[in-house]
């Protein structure tokens, strides 16, 4: 048995945990997710494995093969419109709400990461142009990237310049009829592959005179190929892949290293004004971010598929009072990491899917939202991450040594996973952008409205009420030392991580609620819901005491820290 889409997890969480809908109707919701998850578990999961012995090859001419059965792969992909799954039907998107393209995005990262990466960076395109570009640019470009036809990528990194953006050295110079950018980017996610016609790059460049710092930095529209006089797109423009890194995850996804303009200049086109690069890059960064949360749940549901069939399938000893010959799943650690790995993805997944409401209602307006969107991003990426090394770690822990063995698959999702704490900033980033400017901007207002939410909703539930409680006072405790920085940015990850689990139990208590309920309704379902209940009891008891572990470090672990001269360390 391989991957297999989780369809109805994905629609407990969609029918119980979200808002009623009546955009789209439950047969709709269903045939959607079925054949997305035929898509991810018949041609992007068998591929997973391959791609990860076979990587992309670098040519002479400066062309990148990718895995053998990846361009078939994404032409199947993009045959079905599913690149645009939630872009605006008015440039041939699919136009399908954000709950829904995050639903099948899971399914395209759990079968196969590195491959999901191409359309994730391309949805991300999708959204900047669509917040920010001209009529004629939409007209141009939305359309070839719902299809599939052209692809994108984001060019923020220099060799010099990683989270200091402000110090990046790409220049763009005016010729009196172009714009001619030179300059190197690195770690750039499909920068050059063979799966699309055309490779759209969003650049940061300064361009010439501006002024030093990030507010001279300016985001240009780089295609691969220009226009020809026919209106066809086959001049090569002045830019070329020099090289792939060799990496410890994510194999089959080729990070090239960019050159622009090595002779005459790259020509470029500037994307809205002049000075506000960073702020349109960010609008596909928040994007990212959550992307990023997203997969570190995806491959955590990977992982905890492929380590329950062995666990099934494994003899091993004789667990207590069982007969011999019965697999390894019924030893109780065994069970112990397997109720984990369930537990705390599906606190991911809730979250995820719950947030993707959220967010899709902010960039309709909705103020409340805006502000719960911007609390929620740095936990989604944080904290979902963090929890992917864990859950992909018992993965390969409950393979025993046969986990360490590459032949089984196990440890490529921990390789894998292992990327996703470091990009699009790094987890510490995330735990000092939740501090300063999600909790201590708006003097915790945010985080109280937060609070207050969750109180209402788990007043039956003495486990969480107790955290709440705890929460409230370290909130209280971070704003009495909002004037000492360098104390809080000791224990920021902290802070972070213990409002994750907090959220986390949250979620699972609302849908430990809904199924008990269901369990009269639909009896038929009667064991999937009881898996519901159990898996939320579990994170009660054995995943919601880490909020108190965490935020006892907030309130009393940061003097060590600080104190500490960087020669003892």
């Amino acid at each position: 048995m391989g991957y297999t889409s989780p369809l109805e997890d994905t629609k407990f969480v969609l029918e119980n945990l979200l808002p009623a809908h009546d955009d789209l109707d439950d047969s709709t919701i269903d045939a959607v997710l079925s054949e997305a998850g035929k898509l991810a578990d018949n041609y992007l999961a068998p591929l997973n494995h391959f791609g990860d012995k076979n990587n992309p090859i670098l040519r002479q001419d400066h062309e990148v093969e990718t895995p053998e059965g990846f361009s078939e792969a994404f032409s199947e992909i993009a045959r079905g419109g599913w690149i645009g799954v939630a872009s605006d039907s008015n440039y041939d998107g699919m136009g399908l709400p954000a709950r829904m393209s995050a639903a099948i995005n899971e399914y395209w990262h759990g079968a196969n990461m590195s491959f999901a990466l191409c359309s994730l960076l391309t949805q991300g395109l999708i959204d900047a142009f669509t917040l920010v570009g001209s009529e004629e640019e939409k007209r141009t470009y939305l359309p070839k990237f719902n299809s599939g036809a052209w692809t994108g990528t984001m060019n923020l990194t220099e060799p010099q310049s990683g989270t200091d953006l402000a110090t990046i050295k790409t220049k763009a110079e005016h010729d009196g009829e172009n714009w001619r950018i030179k300059g190197q980017k690195i770690y750039i996610t499909y920068g050059e592959h063979n799966m699309s016609e055309n490779i759209i790059h969003l650049v940061l460049a300064r361009p010439e005179g501006a002024p030093q710092g990030i507010k001279g930095i300016s985001t240009f529209i780089i295609p691969k190929y220009l226009k020809d006089d026919s209106g066809n797109y086959t001049i090569r423009n002045d830019l070329k892949c020099i090289s792939i890194e060799h990496k410890m995850g994510i194999k089959a996804s080729p990070t090239a290293v960019m050159s622009y303009g090595e002779n005459e200049g790259a020509i470029g086109y500037m994307l809205g004004e002049e000075g506000r690069g960073i702020e349109y890059m960010f609008i596909m960064m928040n994007r990212a971010r959550f992307d990023v949360g997203l997969q570190g749940m995806a491959i955590s549901e990977a992982s905890r598929q492929k380590a329950l069939e062995y666990a099934n399938t494994r003899i091993q000893g004789t667990p207590i009072n069982r007969e011999k010959g019965t697999p390894i799943i019924g030893h109780g650690d065994v069970k112990r990491l397997l109720l984990s790995m369930r537990s705390l993805t599906e606190a991911m997944r809730a979250l995820i899917l719950v947030s993707s409401e959220i967010m899709e209602r902010a960039h309709k307006g909705d103020e409340k939202c805006k502000l719960k969107e911007g609390f929620l991003i740095p936990i989604i990426k944080g904290w979902s991450t963090e929890l992917a090394q864990e859950v992909t770690s018992n993965g390969l822990q409950i393979h025993g040594g046969m986990g360490f063995i590459e032949e089984t698959g196990a440890a490529q999702f921990m390789r894998d996973a292992r990327i996703l704490p470091i990009y699009e900033g790094t987890n510490a980033i995330q735990a000092n952008d939740f501090m300063f400017r999600k909790t201590l901007r708006d003097n915790g207002k945010t985080a109280k409205e937060f609070l207050k939410e969750i109180k209402v909703d788990c007043e039956q539930n003495q486990e969480m009420s107790n955290m709440i409680l705890l929460a409230s006072n370290t909130l209280d405790f971070v704003l009495e030392n909002r004037d000492d920085p360098e104390m809080l940015s000791c224990i920021s990850f902290d802070y972070m991580m213990g409002f994750g689990y907090l959220v986390g139990g949250w979620l699972m208590h609302k849908g430990k609620v809904k199924a008990k309920l269901k369990l009269s309704e639909k009896p038929q379902k009667e064991n999937f819901l009881k898996s519901k209940i159990i898996s939320a009891e579990f994170y009660d008891f054995h995943i919601l005491p880490r909020v108190e572990s965490h935020l006892k470090i907030v309130t009393k672990g940061a003097s060590i820290v600080q104190s500490t001269n960087d020669s003892f360390i």
